[in-house]
């Protein structure tokens, strides 16, 4: 078991898998958000939210993963064409957070009242769903499986999958430990500080799309 963990198939697909989802989730950038839902509740419904918000994140970026495949044989999409067009996204995004201007809606300081949800689960929609798990991290999990589709054995393929679903683990629990301190990390770094983090992180995203799309070319131009 541990040689096969230490495979070079596992080691790669985790880190760059892991290092992709944290970047493009961004879990400072939820804090806002988070804050605002979990205004008027106390320490323990504080923790119970942010924690049913990263398993919902981790379900809904698992599915993403596992279901990619099928999703792009229904509607005929070549695998080609979701790395170009996966990359386009995360860069946009990347570059909304770089500039500071026209961001997502995940990545906006929100106001609300934990009554304004009431009649759902505010953990799903918006914490979820798109604040942890939006439309970059989605099309990220299902541009990684693209990538283990390719492989050429099984064991580098069972490797692959273990190692991404691993990554969205670690990421979804990092995300639970951030928002869990979301006060204190709010107190602590002010404003200004989550601000140059974002900022870094979608440097880091615009690099992460511009590698998708280069990869996406490479496909098609393999395929001709």
């Amino acid at each position: 078991m541990l040689l096969w963990l230490s495979s070079g198939v596992f080691t790669s697909f985790f880190l760059g898998s892991f290092i992709s989802l944290i970047t493009i989730i961004n879990p400072l950038s939820a804090i806002p958000l988070f804050n605002a839902l979990s205004a008027q509740l106390d320490d323990r419904d504080t923790e119970t939210l942010a924690r049913q918000a990263s398993v919902y994140a981790f379900a809904i970026l698992a599915i993403s993963l596992f279901a990619g495949g099928l999703i792009l044989s229904t509607f005929g999409i070549s695998y080609g064409a979701l790395r170009i067009a996966g990359g386009i996204v995360v860069a946009r995004l990347g570059h909304g957070m770089l500039f500071g201007h026209d961001r997502p809606a995940q990545d906006r300081p929100r106001r609300l009242d934990i009554d304004d949800a009431a009649p759902r689960n505010p953990a799903f929609f918006p914490l979820a769903l798109p604040g942890i798990s939006g439309p970059g991290s989605i099309a990220v999990a299902i541009g990684l499986s693209t990538e283990i589709s390719e492989l050429a054995t099984m064991s580098a393929s069972l490797q692959a999958w273990a190692a991404t679903v691993a990554a969205i683990a670690l990421a979804c629990l990092l995300t639970w430990l951030v928002l869990r301190s979301g006060r204190m990390i709010s107190y602590r770094l002010g404003p200004n500080g989550i601000e140059v983090m974002t900022r870094l992180m979608g440097f880091l995203l615009i690099c992460i799309g511009v590698q998708f799309i280069a990869s996406g070319v490479r496909t098609f131009v393999s395929g001709i």
